[in-house]
């Protein structure tokens, strides 16, 4: 060690240039890292979309559902599937083990989806599978308003904007959302088709035979090859009217007799409108590790010229975009280093004017190879890794403050600059490195963290662990050579550190005195605190990750199952109209039928369904103190609309969490669920802090069952297949062929009833089948319909059928104390054999995150521990050194509840982070201790000098800790803020008590022999 810092010192110009370098690629680096709100997680899962129309939740889950994950329970690495059933839909998931490929998963998945193809019903009109990809986040959303123009030139218009989206660097896709489809509509008279005794299916066999796209082939003449073209799509509205149906006796019955042909939008499935205004959406997603501003940037290029080619009558509005967000949070963080940066130089100011500036000056180079190795690594500027460089502003200075205090004192002296660096590193470089070592030991562990929740507050520590290691090497290195040369050779303690001095003489010694006079009274009286302090922690209660504090939040809307769209946008009207009413409500996307699309990684928009929507919507600010009660108002207006469910709320950190409260009752039999999930039901609505109570089983359809006698249909020589194929024409349509307008855009035919009109059931009387014979036989002489009532979803969990109840919990409401009053009451419940009730939401999420939590602390624990018997020898020495950890972990508890905080997933991180931060100060007075007994100094005069004179760099570093963190304690993040007040607390309480208890702990426990000093210690700096 010696040798490397004689080195940095005697070849001082190469120090400077490597600095110098180092310093420039930190510059680079910050400007080429990539910068988003949150980190990107990765989430090792598939889903699976089976779109089978006319086919009930039961069919879905017997023929789609089952078959599927029969198929995919054989993969590997499958920690759950999952499944939903309903009319027409099946969505399948399948989880994998945690930190697996998830394109390698994802491969497999859809490998296994081409194998059973073949086996699934013939039917099946979409088999899709999806990554659950962080990257599909969009980062804008964009609105095209016209309450006049049709949707075919609007959409038109969408596609241009949509192209050139794509066309700026960065942009991985944009969509359109809320376009319907347009297409040419056949839709039969019944009665014309009845009347000429003709089946509903033979316009579709006309159709599909007379447009047929088919590759003929090519013929040679004279030398030279022709392409043949027969019919090909259809290019004109009167082409499909002049289709022939029937030609008997010289008379032709063609489309034309008996069904109009017009151009039409197909049934809306998702209706969209931006602060109220008919709208179509379109959205951007950006490339994995780019950066937000610069694709932002190129999007604002790309937009500012469209927006000028559009008629008066469409205007474009931006809404969304998640680069403001981004910029707001890295300026107030920036804003807050800056602060911290004032408050650091402030504590330092006892070290006197020229050291304070060498140590600042070990600031801007430790950060700049922090950056560099973040970027190496592929982590990103984001919210937590930005926390975790002001949290290690206040730790990377303790090194460069022992190293510059111990030159200081050798200059002081009489030695050259020279010798004074070398001697000053020499002497205390082991601990140092054991110092900074016990804290990064602290702080790897968190690394490790298991599952999503590590994934996501991974960036902090890597922070921490990059920073402070970098800023050891910049202590050992450059602040050598910097203190050589701006130092003063004989300068006298400055004014304030004699204050200071002054101050612990008349204020500590006395104090230090007493209990030392009464070490096992202290001890005690120390122990009883500690254990007073712990009476806390059910008052915190437990929860995980807190809301995302930003202004966005999210109104959900869900109908009964077996609503229609109409019924459905008539509530998001009344909800969007409520809004409206709210003047700090700056912009609002409503959707119809589905949710909105993906605008915050860990959320999972509604799929398509006539029963539910979405708002999304933001306020012109987001205030800690008001916002929540702006919510819960908003909450109580939208309780006057009866039959629908708003469920206003923000976004969380952290994994994916559908609803806080979710009880799963898995069994065999739908019906026994149903009544289970009803009586569970009831015992939410009458728990304390619950709200928006989701049971699916509680929603029934009645179907109707047309009876088809298949025996009687055979003999007439019709197949089964047959009747579905008509049943289907008739009620939900068909494609039966394409058309191609001039501009050889490419469009459906559709053969279903007029929009105007819905299917009755009478209608099914009039329809007309073939026979093998070629006549026509009516539908109504093999059919008898009757109502039936069934589940409008079918879920299942692991191949077992699911019923799954959840909820949301009140505004200030913790989500783990009202799932334990759910629990306490659900435990009375008796269920039958065979049927089991198991917790998911935040009861599942925190299991497996704070799991991952108590290795960590284990090994940090152990890993200190490994590092003090290294550098002392002794087991009572390091558990002297260790005995400060109960005293933080009392000022943490005791900072999180005067905050009004809870007992989060980064409060405890701050916990795990504070173990390693206590030892380092606690290292300086026991080894203090130990040097002056090896001189021969008596035991308790030994401590007391130890007491007094190091209670100055103890303080020193516990200060520039604590003005590190103080930003980030008021800034007021549910996120990270917590952990701040966990560290300023124990700083506190450890810097206060554990020096008026650690010494009487030393006078108790102390190795009676100390092996002498080789050479003289040193009396100050560490």
């Amino acid at each position: 060690m010696q040798a490397i810092t004689r080195f940095f010192v005697d070849r001082w110009q190469l120090t400077l240039v490597l600095f110098a370098m180092l310093l420039a690629l930190g510059v680079g680096s910050v400007g080429s890292i990539p910068k988003s709100e949150d980190p990107i997680v990765s989430f090792p899962a598939v889903g699976v979309t089976v779109v089978l129309p006319g086919a009930d939740a039961g069919q879905m889950e017997r023929v789609v559902a089952i078959p599927i994950e029969t198929a995919l329970n054989g993969l590997e690495d499958v920690v759950d599937i999952s499944s939903t059933s309903q009319a027409g839909l099946a969505s399948i998931s399948v989880e994998f083990v945690y930190g697996v490929d998830p394109e390698k998963k994802y491969d497999e998945v859809v490998r296994e989806l081409n194998v059973i193809r073949g086996t699934l019903p013939q039917g099946v009109t979409l088999l899709r599978a999806d990554r659950a990809n962080p990257a599909q986040t969009n980062i804008v959303q964009m609105a095209l308003v016209s309450e006049t123009e049709s949707f075919r030139r609007m959409e038109a218009y969408a596609r241009d904007l949509r192209d050139a989206i794509e066309r700026a660097p960065g942009v991985q896709q944009a969509e359109i959302w809320g376009a319907p489809q347009a297409e040419v509509r056949v839709s039969p008279d019944l009665d014309r088709l009845a009347a000429y005794r003709l089946p509903l299916a033979g316009l579709l066999d006309a159709l599909q035979r007379e447009g047929a796209d088919l590759p003929i082939g090519s013929v040679e003449s004279s030398g030279r090859r022709f392409n043949v073209e027969a019919t090909g799509p259809f290019e004109s509205l009167e082409e499909i009217r002049n289709v022939v149906l029937r030609a008997s006796g010289g008379t032709l019955v063609r489309i034309g007799d008996v069904a109009s042909v017009e151009w039409t939008n197909d049934e809306p499935t998702h209706i969209t409108r931006y602060n109220g205004e008919r709208a179509l959406f379109v959205t951007a997603r950006a490339k994995l590790g780019a950066t937000i501003f610069d694709v932002v940037a190129g999007i604002d290029r790309e937009t500012a010229s469209f927006a000028d080619r559009l008629p008066p009558e469409i205007r474009l509005e931006r809404g969304f975009d998640q680069s403001e967000t981004v910029a707001h949070r890295l300026s107030s963080l920036a804003r807050d280093f800056g602060i911290a940066l004032a408050l650091v130089l402030l504590t330092l100011l006892p070290l006197g004017f020229r050291a304070s500036i060498v140590v600042m000056i070990s600031v801007p180079f430790s950060f700049a190879i922090g950056v560099v190795a973040l970027d190496l690594m592929g982590y990103s500027l984001n919210q937590l890794s930005i926390a975790g460089f002001v949290l290690a502003l206040g730790l990377l200075v303790d090194d460069s403050i022992v190293v510059t205090e111990n030159i200081a004192r050798r200059l002081r002296e009489g030695l050259t600059p020279r010798n004074a660096a070398i001697a000053g590193v020499e002497e205390i470089n082991v601990a140092v490195l054991g110092c900074t070592a016990t804290l990064l030991l602290a702080f790897l562990p968190l690394l490790n963290l298991p599952e999503a929740a590590g994934d996501f507050t991974r960036s902090l520590p890597m922070a921490v662990v990059c920073t402070v290691a970098a800023s050891l090497v910049v202590a050992l290195t450059i602040v050598p050579f910097l203190a050589s040369r701006l130092l003063p050779r004989h300068g006298r303690e400055n004014v304030v550190l004699e204050v200071v001095m002054g101050g612990i003489h008349a204020f500590y010694r006395p104090i230090l005195k007493a209990a030392l006079g009464a070490p096992r009274v202290t001890v005690i009286a120390g122990l009883a605190l500690f254990a007073a302090s712990l009476s806390l922690v059910p008052k915190l209660g437990f929860s995980l990750f807190p809301e995302n504090d930003s202004p966005y939040f999210m109104v959900e809307v869900e109908l009964a199952e077996g609503s229609t769209i109409a019924e459905t946008d008539r509530a998001v009207l009344f909800a969007d109209g409520v809004m409206a009413a709210h003047p700090d409500i700056t912009w609002r996307f409503a959707n119809s039928g589905r949710g909105n699309p993906r605008v915050y990684y860990n959320e999972t928009p509604s799929e398509q369904r006539s029963n539910v929507g979405a708002i999304y919507a933001r306020f012109d600010e987001w205030d800690t103190e008001e916002g929540p009660a702006r919510l819960e108002t908003l909450r109580n207006e939208l309780e006057a609309f009866p039959g629908a469910v708003f469920n206003v709320k923000r976004f969380l950190n952290g994994p994916p969490i559908a609803a806080p409260i979710e009880v799963r009752i898995q069994g065999a039999d739908i019906e026994v669920l149903s009544d289970i999930a009803g009586r569970v039901e009831a015992v939410l609505e009458e728990t304390e802090g619950v709200r928006n109570i989701r049971n699916p089983l509680a929603d029934r359809l009645l179907d109707l069952d047309l009876g088809i006698d298949t025996e009687a249909a055979a003999l007439r020589g019709i197949a089964p297949g047959a009747i579905d194929s008509t049943l289907r024409i008739a009620v939900s349509g068909v494609q039966a062929a394409s058309f191609r307008d001039p501009v050889g855009d490419a469009y459906p035919i559709m053969i279903r009833g007029p929009r105007s009109e819905r299917v009755q059931v009478s209608d099914l009387d009039r329809l007309y089948l073939w026979t093998d014979s070629g006549s026509a036989a009516a539908l109504s002489e093999f059919s008898d319909p009757k109502l039936s009532s069934g589940p409008a979803r079918i879920s299942r969990y692991n191949r077992e059928r699911l019923a799954s109840v959840s909820a949301f919990t009140e505004t200030g409401q913790l989500t783990g104390e009202v799932n334990d009053r759910v629990a306490a009451r659900l435990s009375e419940l008796r269920l039958p054999p065979g049927y089991t009730i198991d917790y998911g939401g935040v009861a599942e999420a925190q299991s497996e995150s704070f799991s991952g939590l108590a290795p960590a602390i284990v090994i940090a624990a152990f890993g200190v521990m490994a590092v003090l018997l290294l550098e002392f020898g002794s087991f009572a020495v390091a558990g002297i050194v260790a005995f400060v950890i109960p005293f933080g972990v009392m000022g943490g508890l005791i900072a999180l509840y005067l905050a009004g905080e809870s007992l989060s997933y980064t409060s405890i991180i701050g916990f795990i982070a504070l173990i390693g931060i206590e030892i380092k100060n606690s290292i300086l007075l026991v080894e203090f201790a130990n040097q002056q007994r090896a001189r021969g100094v008596p035991l308790r005069e030994a401590v007391e000098r130890a007491g007094e004179i190091r209670f100055l760099p103890v303080l020193l570093t516990s200060l520039t800790a604590i003005g590190g963190l103080i930003p980030l304690a008021v800034e007021g993040s549910p996120l990270y803020s917590p952990l701040a007040f966990v560290i300023i607390g124990g700083l506190i309480s450890s810097t206060l008590i554990a020096r008026i208890v650690t010494p009487p702990m030393y006078l108790l426990l102390a190795p009676k022999d100390v092996v002498p000093a080789d050479s003289e210690a040193p009396d100050a700096g560490h």
